[in-house]
Formats: structure tokens, sequence, C-alpha cells
């Protein structure tokens, strides 16, 4: 990144946060952690804060928050965000949605890439494909839930369970094709930055799955300010092109 727009970016974080330090504890869905990664390292370098991140697919995250981990934000899908809000876990009025982002067929860098345009091709690249990752279903990912779903629909399902290759989330598919322990992998578009591994292409509209991602503090937040003000400089406009470039979408007001 050019040293102006570092230095633009660390100058709207300093304004945003206040000057002492905390530990903030970060609960997130794995497809925000690739993007959100590299801007903590700005924000913390500017702030002083420390964060620790839990981890993973809509299940294991729902799992976790209802075991009673101390959480200071949590940015989760809009479904389970809402399953929160209704149980009063979120401060009310805290909930800010981030944006929306697709699934796409991932394959190894230097791999032929398939056709994905269609419905039909995408059909015939899962059958072609002598392996497939994707988030274990035991994990309630919602990027595994689609893919069962629309490779019934396709009559295939039998065969994309026979060749799939669990994982712990989106990226660790990748990584899967990356290092060739299988050949494609279904996840979301944000959550593909194992080195190594490339977007083939989303998945064509009439069968892709948009998920909204949101963030919100819990009612049981010990940095509820601190919070805030990182969600705040998250979602500025000086991060705008960040959240595009790894794929996102903003949300239609």
């Amino acid at each position: 990144m050019p040293a102006a727009r570092t230095g633009l970016l660390l100058a709207a974080f300093a304004t945003a946060v206040p000057a002492n330090a905390a530990e903030i504890n970060v609960i997130a869905a794995g497809a925000v952690r690739g993007v959100v990664g590299g801007m903590i390292d700005d924000y913390a370098r500017s702030s002083g804060h420390k964060f620790n991140f839990t981890v993973g697919p809509t299940g294991l995250l729902r799992d976790t928050i209802a075991s009673g981990k101390a959480a200071d934000l949590i940015i989760a899908s809009a479904p389970l965000m809402a399953e929160l809000e209704k149980t009063g876990k979120i401060t009310p009025g805290s909930r800010v949605d981030i944006g929306r982002v697709g699934l796409g067929v991932v394959v190894k860098a230097g791999a032929g890439v398939p056709d994905v345009a269609t419905p039909d091709a995408v059909k015939r690249a899962l059958l072609k494909a002598k392996s497939i990752a994707y988030s274990d279903p035991k994990l309630g990912a919602t990027s595994t839930t689609h893919l069962m779903k629309i490779a019934d629909e396709f009559g295939i399902k039998d065969e994309v369970v026979r060749k799939g290759v669990p994982s712990t989330g989106g990226n660790d598919s990748a990584a899967k094709v990356a290092n060739g322990e299988a050949e494609i992998a279904i996840a979301p578009i944000s959550d593909i930055h194992a080195k190594d591994a490339r977007l083939a292409g989303p998945l064509p509209e009439a069968i892709q799955l948009w998920t909204v991602y949101a963030a919100a503090i819990p009612t049981s937040s010990l940095e509820p300010e601190h919070a805030r003000a990182f969600v705040a400089a998250l979602t500025g406009p000086a991060m705008r092109e960040r959240w595009t470039k790894a794929g996102w979408q903003p949300v239609a007001k």
C-alpha cells in the first residue's frame, strides 16, 4: 500500500479511537477475518489496542456465543445476528451492517480455470472435479448448506458428498486446494486468501447465495466504547476500497 494511503488510514483510525489502549475480544465469521485482519494491523498501530479473535463458520460461532465466551464485539451473518438480538444478547442500537459477500469456486493458482458462468457450467465443474473442499457440515456453515442445496437440485448431491474434503472454514477450503488436497472448493469470496489459491469465478446469480454480515456490541462487552470506535473506523469511507477489493458489496439501504 502506498505510504500516503497508509498515512490517511492511520489518521482516520487515530481520530476514531481514544488514546488509552484496551484488549478487545472479537467473535467473528471466517468470511470477514481475512479483510479485517489487515485493517486491524493499521488500527492497532495507531491505537495500541490488542485484538483477540475467535473465528469460525456460523454454527461454530452460535455454539461459542451460547457457551458464554467473553466478547466485546461480534461480527456475524445477519441471520445469526437476528437470533442474538431476539435473545437480548446484543446492545440495542449497536448493530451495523458491514456488507454482503457471495460464494465462489476456488482453484489452484496455475491450474485450468473451469467455466462457472452458468448453473449448468457449475454443475459440470462439480461433476468433473475429482475432489471438492467445503466447510465440514458439522460446523453449520451457510456456504456448505447452500452447496448441498444446489447439488441436490442438480441431482448430484451424493457425488458431491463422496468427493467432499471437509475443512474448518472457507480459507481452509481454499488452502486445501492450494496444497493439492482438493481440486476445487466452494467458499465465500472474501475468505479466499490462502497462498496459491485463486477465484475461478463467483457462482452465477441464479444459484448465488449473498450473505449480509453485521457487527454489534454484546450486552456483556467490557469494552463497548472501544468496540464501537473500532466498528466506526472499520466501516468508514477510508476503508471502503479495501472491502470492495476483498470481494464485498455494500448493503442496499
